[in-house]
């Protein structure tokens, strides 16, 4: 046969409707398809219906007992009447101090990773390591570290330095427990803000140095705000896990029951995520206060709502100003 014309027999248009129809793969891709989009689909409403199963039953146990005066009292009687006031002030104080500590040292890590350090760099092969290793750390392990660390090293350090040695700050305090809380969520922050910068075309980096700016000057006039939306997004999953962590500040500066509240950064101070843990597990009389337990675990949950909209709505107010200057 001439090779010539088996070529031109395979291109014509007989040829080509002469080959048999592809119709039973056309029906197993719909039916593969069908089945994806029903598995997946089904995957979201169980994940939804277990979410409306937690919440209804936290807010059908804990609605009842909100008010002015569980709000706003300490805890009396055993914690078995009162309110959760000074648990409420520490949360706020501990997520914001938190929240300071964490967002810097994660966006500056990010920066260097991303911006500064070489392709090949070992540096930061090791620092990526150890970030991705640390975010596999369970949380009941960074307790015990900033209990031998933060307490029991940096704290009698500065005692002996600056104190003569007096009991300041080598016990369990909200500074430690902060740190503690910063360590636990930098991994969070570094990799969402690694992310967002990734993100930002390069392009645009080139650009800004075409013109003559700095790397630094392009860096915090080009690149951050670019990225800020990705840098405030891993800001707000980081306060979403730290505002409801209780392992890590078992040991570095919660207390059982403190109704007064916390004036330096060296006090104790009273959790709300703390609080649940004991009322539901060292209470004298369960059953008595099964409604503070759903009532605090209610005021938590509205907290860290509360706190994640107001990251959400600076995210979008920034942007918004952003959007006329770039």
């Amino acid at each position: 046969m001439n090779p010539a014309t088996s070529v031109a027999e395979a291109v014509s248009p007989e040829a080509a409707s002469a080959r048999p129809a592809r119709a039973p793969f056309v029906r197993r891709d719909g039916i593969a398809d069908k089945l994806l989009v029903g598995g997946t689909g089904a995957a979201s409403v169980v994940m939804l219906a277990m979410l409306a199963i937690v919440l209804f039953d936290i807010v059908r146990g804990g609605a009842a007992k909100l008010s002015f005066e569980f709000l706003s009292e300490a805890p009396s009687n055993g914690m078995t009447a009162g309110g959760i006031f000074p648990a409420i002030v520490g949360t706020v104080i501990l997520t914001f101090l938190m929240t300071v500590a964490a967002v810097p040292a994660g966006v500056a890590t990010a920066v260097y990773l991303t911006e500064y350090a070489p392709s090949q760099s070992t540096l930061a092969r090791v620092v990526r390591v150890s970030i991705a290793n640390l975010a596999g750390v369970p949380s009941i392990v960074f307790g015990l570290f900033g209990l031998g660390f933060f307490v029991s090293t940096i704290g009698r350090t500065i005692d002996v330095t600056m104190f003569g040695g007096e009991l300041t700050f080598a016990r369990p305090s909200l500074l430690w427990a902060a740190l503690t809380l910063a360590v636990l969520t930098l991994p969070v922050v570094v990799v969402a803000t690694e992310e967002a910068l990734r993100a930002v075309p390069r392009e645009l980096r080139d650009a800004s140095l075409a013109l003559g700016a700095t790397r630094f000057e392009t860096i915090v006039r080009v690149v951050l705000p670019e990225a800020l939306g990705g840098i405030l997004t891993g800001a707000i999953l980081a306060v979403s896990r730290g505002a409801g962590e209780v392992a890590p500040i078992m040991f570095t500066g919660a207390a059982y029951f403190l109704p007064q509240l916390p004036s330096h950064l060296n006090d104790a101070f009273m959790n709300l995520g703390y609080h649940v843990y004991v009322l539901a597990t060292q209470s004298p009389d369960v059953e008595k206060t099964k409604p503070i337990l759903y009532g605090t675990a209610l005021v938590l949950l509205l907290l860290t709502f509360c706190l994640n909209m107001v990251a959400v709505t600076l995210r979008s107010r920034t942007r918004g100003k952003l959007k006329p200057a770039l």
